[in-house]
C-alpha cells in the first residue's frame, strides 16, 4: 500500500495520532508524540507556540482577506446571502458561500457549513479544515490554488445532515459556481456531497476509485472521504491519501487536453 506524507500521518489533534510512522521520514510521528506531551503547557510564546503546532503538523488558520467578487460572481454572492427558500436562513449566523481561486482547476465540494464556519462565512477552516489543507498542499494544491464550497450555504442546526428539500432549495447556487468556475476537476469530500452530487445513494467506500462525471457538462469528479471523518477514524487516511494520488493523476491527463475537453 503507498506510504502517505507526513502532512497526512498525524491528526490535527495534540491528544490524538495515528500511531502510525511515515515511511521515509519515521521521526514525524515521533516529534508529534513529543509535542503532545507538552500539551499541558503549551508556550505562551507565538514563535514557540508556532513550532510546537509544526511538530503537530497544523496549519495555523489566519484571517484571509478574499479578493473582491466582480460581475457574475457578485450577483451570486448577493443571492446567496438574501436566500430564504429553506428554513436553514432563521438559524445561521451568515451564509458561507465559497472562497478561493476563481480560475482554479479544482473545485472540492463538501457538504455544509459547520459551527466555525457559520460563524467566520468561509468554508472548511475548523480542525477538519486544517486536515483538509494538510490534503491540499500534500497534492502540491494549496488552499489558495483551489476553489472550495459547500452543497449547502447555511449551517443545519446541530451540524445534522442537509435533508432533501435544503439540498434542492441550494444546489442551484453550487450549479451556478460550477458553471462560472468551470474547473477541470470536482473532488467530493464526504458521503453526503458525493451521493448527492452524482444523484445516488451507494455507499462511499464504493465510488472511491473511479472518475465519475458530474452533470451536463460531464465534468470529472472524485470522491474521498471527508477530513471530519478521517480525524475520528485516522486508520483510514492510507484510503484518501490513495484518492489523491487519483486527482494528481487526473488532473495531470487533463492539462495535457484542451481546457475545453
Amino acid at each position: 500500500s503507498p506510504a502517505i506524507p507526513r502532512a497526512l500521518c498525524c491528526c490535527a489533534s495534540a491528544a490524538t495520532r495515528c500511531g502510525r510512522r511515515w515511511r521515509g521520514a519515521g521521526g514525524a510521528c515521533a516529534a508529534a508524540s513529543a509535542a503532545a506531551g507538552a500539551a499541558s503547557s503549551v508556550p505562551r510564546d507565538a514563535a514557540l507556540r508556532a513550532q510546537y503546532l509544526q511538530a503537530l503538523g497544523i496549519e495555523q488558520w489566519q484571517l484571509r482577506r478574499a479578493p473582491p467578487l466582480s460581475g457574475a460572481w457578485q450577483q451570486l454572492a448577493a443571492e446567496v446571502r438574501g436566500c430564504v427558500r429553506c428554513g436553514l436562513h432563521a438559524t445561521r449566523t451568515q451564509t458561507v458561500f465559497g472562497v478561493g481561486n476563481l480560475s482554479a482547476e479544482l473545485l472540492v465540494v463538501g457538504e455544509a457549513p459547520g459551527a466555525d464556519e457559520d460563524r467566520q462565512g468561509e468554508p472548511f477552516v475548523g480542525r477538519a479544515g486544517q486536515l483538509l489543507n494538510s490534503m491540499l498542499r500534500a497534492m502540491r494544491a494549496p488552499r489558495d490554488t483551489v476553489y472550495i464550497a459547500n452543497l449547502l450555504k447555511c449551517r443545519p442546526p446541530a451540524n445534522r445532515d442537509p435533508a432533501a428539500e435544503e439540498v434542492a432549495c441550494c444546489q442551484p447556487y453550487l450549479q451556478r459556481q460550477i458553471e462560472l468556475l468551470g474547473p477541470r476537476l470536482m473532488l467530493a469530500v464526504g458521503r453526503i456531497a458525493a451521493q448527492n452530487l452524482l444523484a445516488t445513494d451507494t455507499p462511499i467506500g464504493k465510488l472511491r476509485g473511479v472518475v465519475h462525471r458530474y452533470g451536463a457538462s460531464g465534468t470529472p469528479l472524485i470522491v474521498t472521504y471527508h477530513p471530519a471523518y478521517l480525524l475520528r477514524s485516522p486508520t483510514e487516511k492510507r484510503k484518501s491519501w490513495v484518492d489523491l494520488r487519483l486527482v494528481c493523476g487526473e488532473l495531470a491527463r487533463l492539462r495535457a487536453l484542451p481546457r475545453s475537453a
